[in-house]
């Protein structure tokens, strides 16, 4: 924990982003952390293996259809260690629609299976949440994201704490010193032009399935 209170105003969530820093509630307050070591995943070193590789096939990709259910889901005071309340859930709202913080969504035939949110700020992806309905669908939303990253050299994906299950993705522990720099160049990269789309009016090029050869 760095520092608290934290300021959830949009050019303080973007300042603090472009600097490593994310906000959680700590005891009814909103603190800034950024931790040593920090974890990321690198877009082009995602792991699919062969269950993960079927379950692509399962489902619909579309980005930003569905930012406020997203969220919602993921913040459901149900799940165990829930950390996302209200004031995080307004906050993003609003970084969603001044057009840095997204959603990506797998979809099947009974609606939203599951997905993620985070911050999008040039080539550098703060992963905030992930939740699933079906099985698989936050991971294929995660590969979804870094299908989405890959092609821009020196994209980072911020898991912010490694997990077993985001290790066994191929997320890995960096210094932050060594996470400052990945930082710093990534945020100078091109953003993705599919991070643009939830500005108009989601149409049939919003929604795309994964290709991974």
């Amino acid at each position: 924990m760095v520092r608290v209170p934290a300021d959830l105003s949009v050019p303080s969530l973007v300042t603090a982003y472009r600097a490593g820093y994310f906000p959680m509630p700590v005891r009814r307050r909103i603190a800034w952390f950024s931790p040593n070591p920090r974890g990321i995943l690198l877009p082009g070193h995602l792991r699919i293996n062969r269950s993960l590789r079927r379950s692509i096939r399962r489902y619909e990709i579309r980005i930003d259809t569905a930012f406020t259910e997203v969220i919602q889901a993921c913040g459901d005071p149900a799940r165990p260690m829930g950390w996302i309340n209200r004031a995080i859930i307004d906050a993003f709202t609003d970084l969603h629609h001044a057009g840095h913080a997204h959603s990506i969504e797998a979809w099947d035939h009974d609606g939203l299976a599951g997905g993620l949110y985070g911050v999008s700020v040039g080539g550098f992806f703060a992963g905030e949440s992930m939740f699933f309905r079906r099985t698989d669908a936050s991971k294929v939303a995660l590969a979804a994201l870094a299908a989405i990253l890959a092609p821009i050299p020196g994209a980072v994906i911020d898991a912010q704490w490694t997990t077993d299950h985001l290790v066994s993705l191929g997320a890995f522990d960096v210094t932050r010193a060594d996470y400052a720099t990945l930082l710093d160049n990534a945020v100078e990269l091109p953003k993705p032009p599919e991070f643009g789309a939830h500005l108009h009016k989601p149409s049939e090029e919003d929604r795309w399935p994964i290709d991974h050869g």
